[in-house]
């Protein structure tokens, strides 16, 4: 390898890193990153005259974010080395025997999330930041403060108490976010650790409050409690701190790969993503011993379970219009076997990644599930390929109605900005608007909606409501039965909720969380379309960008025209009945914080509202009650700050 090669090695390296740690979109896989590093270590060892103070082996990678403070690390927070096989676990072994004397290693779960540092002063949470570059990261005090099960208070600790440990995002609330962004029509997260990156970055504290993450910590800084590592799980439970829920102590190599192959059975399992284990020299007093490389401890090594792949063929490529107008190109694939599942489709995000991993149509590729849900094509086995492939190229204009397409605002996605016309983009939300997020039609799948659509009997979303029996039976398939159960529904859905029929208008950006807010405030069809883009100032989970999306929405006279045509077919959205006067909640501003057991969030709040209560998301001087449940989290701080009245779960239910 040149110099020249050398340097072109960091840059991509680089590049990468920028996609892990900034971006949160990564295009490699673990191992395949992992490649690329172990390569530059061994050009660095081989040739130490080249190496560069900006080489990503002598720092960690992740630049600060715009929007953040910047905060010092006291000690510096450095990655692990990565291995995957037991021959290099036997050699870390070796090694350690070889320095200190170690008698024992303490394996615990590798978290696939964010690495923060947290710290308390006289027991109360003081600060949190990212890992950044190692030296210095993002200060994520406020966002880490809606986490719930991270304590504000807690009793017994030190003056000065630093901890290590990872924010996550657990599978059930990864999968109801991106439920929650596909009803927005905006794009989903591959994987939960981008999701938690994502959402630690984001500026608004009470949104990162909606992602519901979670927080674990594994590591003590200045530590004087303990004085080995498999006693820093046992400590952290004693003060109310979240700690690793498995690990043991191991005394050789076999009770490492025990442990490993334990944890990798129980993977599927668990409630949060994890992507192998870590294994430290128990007896902390010999951390330093060991020492660190400019880059990871000598004394700790992570063992990465190899993800699940399979081999298959990309058959095709072809092109997914969405209801917003946005061209998703989609591998075709020989269907295949994957982790349970039959994997015939995969999809490739935009050409940009299509052209960096050099993907065709016919190539052999290798299949993973991102985040174990989501499948991916992680490689192309360029070994196999035909010499007579072409490389893929993006059309110019859109395959349904022949539009020119244009790139959107960040220059990665594709748009068809025929939003009125394109009968793709008719059809996808013709079949949002009658799916069971939205108004819930029963009996009319996409199937259907297509037939009725080709046919040109639905064209708008009013005319659903013009079916009748002499229309559906043109229908293939469509007997009298099923006729009749079709208009039932038909006409069941004329009465549907006002936050049902707003999100069903799939105006863009706007989910069901916003939808449910805005049929709220308004309380009708007719004070919903009326709304000015001033009016949206100050809502719950309505910024700019989502203001300007339902002004546009509104001000459009085609719009409102579908509007009248969908009141003059008979949808009239359930209104709630006048709240109640003679009740003690009448008049009373409530907040919720943490989990209840008899009633979700959205119940109660109903309950509440029913009464003649409000219910906010923040607590101010003006909030008469706060309702906690388990795990409540930094409302609960500020209401005893402010002496406002707490309500236990029994107490609320007494006064309902």
């Amino acid at each position: 390898m040149s110099y020249k090669d050398y340097l072109k090695l960091i840059d991509d390296i680089r590049y990468h890193d920028r996609l892990y740690y900034v971006l949160h979109k990564p295009i490699l896989n673990d191992e395949a990153y992992d490649a690329l590093f172990q390569k530059l270590l061994e050009v660095e060892k081989e040739h130490p005259e080249w190496v560069v103070s900006s080489s990503p082996s002598q720092r960690i990678g992740e630049l600060p974010s715009k929007g953040f403070a910047e905060v010092k690390h006291g000690s510096a927070m450095l990655s692990i080395a990565n291995t995957y096989s037991q021959e290099e676990i036997t050699d870390f072994w070796g090694r350690m025997q070889k320095v200190a004397p170690v008698d024992a290693v303490f394996a615990e779960l590798k978290m696939d999330g964010i690495a923060v540092s947290v710290t308390y002063k006289e027991g109360s949470f003081f600060q949190a930041a990212t890992r950044g570059d190692g030296i210095h990261g993002d200060d994520i005090t406020a966002n880490c403060s809606m986490i719930a099960s991270l304590p504000l208070k807690i009793v017994g600790a030190p003056p000065l108490l630093v901890l290590r440990g990872e924010v996550y995002m657990p599978h059930d609330s990864f999968k109801a976010l991106n439920h929650e962004r596909e009803l927005a029509g905006e794009d989903i997260f591959a994987n939960p650790r981008n999701a938690a990156a994502g959402s630690l970055k984001l500026l608004s504290p009470l949104l990162v409050a909606n992602r519901h993450l979670a927080v674990i910590f594994y590591g003590l800084i200045e530590n004087k409690a303990v004085d080995y590592q498999h006693e820093v799980p046992e400590y952290l439970a004693s003060l109310g701190l979240p700690a690793m829920p498995d690990y043991k102590l191991c005394k050789n190599v076999e009770d490492i790969m025990a442990f490993a192959e334990k944890v990798h059975k129980q993977r599927a399992q668990l409630p949060f993503d994890i992507d192998g284990i870590v294994i430290k020299v128990d007896r902390l007093s010999l951390h330093d011993e060991i020492g660190y490389t400019g880059r990871c401890p000598r004394f700790a090594i992570a063992y990465k379970f190899q993800a699940a792949s399979a081999e298959t063929i990309i058959k095709a490529i072809t092109l997914q219009i969405g209801r917003t107008g946005v061209i998703t190109p989609v591998a075709e694939l020989e269907p295949v076997l994957l982790a349970g599942s039959t994997i015939a489709r995969a999809t490739l995000h935009n050409e940009e990644e299509i052209a960096r991993k050099d993907m065709r149509v016919g190539d052999y590729v290798l299949i993973q599930k991102g985040g174990d849900v989501i499948p991916k094509i992680v490689e192309v086995i360029k070994e196999k390929r035909s010499v007579n492939s072409l490389a893929w190229k993006m059309v110019l204009h859109c395959p349904s109605c022949g539009e020119l397409l244009l790139k959107d605002e960040e220059g990665v996605a594709v748009r068809c900005p025929n939003s009125k016309k394109c009968p793709a983009q008719q059809l996808e939300r013709l079949s949002f608007f009658v799916s069971k997020d939205a108004m819930d039609i029963e009996n009319l799948g996409v199937k259907v909606m297509e037939q009725l659509f080709l046919k040109g009997l639905v064209k708008h979303f009013s005319d659903i409501y013009t079916l009748d029996r002499e229309k559906l039976s043109t229908l293939s398939g469509f007997k009298e039965k099923s006729i009749l159960n079709l208009l039932a529904a038909i006409e069941k859905s004329r009465k549907a909720s006002l936050s049902r029929l707003i999100l069903a208008l799939g105006i863009r950006h706007v989910g069901a969380s916003t939808a449910a807010e805005l049929a709220s405030l308004t309380g009708s069809l007719e004070a919903f379309r009326k709304m000015q883009k001033e009016d949206f100032r100050g809502i719950e989970g309505v910024g700019e960008v989502v203001a300007h999306s339902l002004a546009s929405f509104l001000n459009d006279p085609d719009n409102q025209a579908e509007l009248d045509l969908l009141i003059i077919n008979g949808v009239e959205p359930l209104q709630k009945a006048p709240a109640r006067t003679d009740h003690l909640f009448s008049g009373k501003s409530f907040v919720l914080t943490g989990a209840m057991e008899r009633y979700s969030r959205s119940e109660a709040s109903e309950l509440i509202e029913d009464r003649g209560g409000r219910v906010g998301d923040s607590v101010s001087k003006k909030t008469d009650y706060l309702v906690v449940g388990t795990e409540p989290g930094s409302k609960f701080a500020k209401a005893q700050k402010l002496r406002i009245r707490i309500l236990t779960e029994p107490e609320f239910l007494q006064l309902l």
